[in-house]
């Protein structure tokens, strides 16, 4: 009989120590200007507000896109699954669709070379399409919380970071996502 005792107590400790951590470790979305998804919107953060420019030197801002739908792919000049993936982005972004298709590189990043030498190679690849923006050392990077290239970001159109996820994303996943998304 003690011993049926001693393992309901263990259940109870574990049970009790899984339910602390699980809470813990549950962020709840922020509410943003007292609107929620009754009213038609996101359910999320605010996305960070990037000021970028692309290899040209042009800058863009997040704010740019505002009413858009944003598709954000960091990804990396040495990473392999990333360079498999840009052909497929390519001929998305060659298309008509009702969201944007952005690209971040962090040169001086991780291991990403500096922007003129990415630059010069990037202009040598058959990516016409692809809207590349430069995130100088990783600053945006690390707001975004790239952990591994490449990195899906989906953003609404009132600017909440509604989806993050590591790894590549078909041109169909990309899609269905942003479908479910206002």
């Amino acid at each position: 009989m003690n011993n049926i005792w001693k393992r309901a107590g263990w259940i109870l400790v574990i049970g009790g120590i899984v339910a602390a951590l699980t809470a813990c470790g549950t962020k709840q979305p922020a509410q943003t200007s007292g609107m929620n998804s009754a009213a038609g919107m996101n359910k999320g953060e605010a996305a960070p507000a990037f000021s970028l420019s692309d290899l040209k030197g042009e800058s863009f801002q997040l704010a740019d896109f505002q009413g858009k739908k944003v598709y954000v792919k960091y990804w990396a000049s040495w990473c392999s699954i990333c360079l498999a993936g840009l052909e497929e982005l390519n001929t998305l972004a060659g298309q008509t669709n009702d969201f944007e298709i952005i690209t971040i590189v962090a040169p001086n990043y991780k291991g990403e070379k500096p922007s003129k030498d990415f630059t010069e190679w990037f202009n040598r690849q058959p990516y016409e399409n692809l809207h590349v923006l430069l995130d100088e050392n990783g600053v945006w990077a690390k707001e975004f919380q790239v952990r591994a290239y490449p990195s899906s970001y989906y953003i609404g159109s009132d600017g909440i970071l509604v989806k993050a996820l590591p790894g590549h994303a078909s041109n169909e996943q990309i899609i269905e996502t942003l479908k479910d998304i206002l």
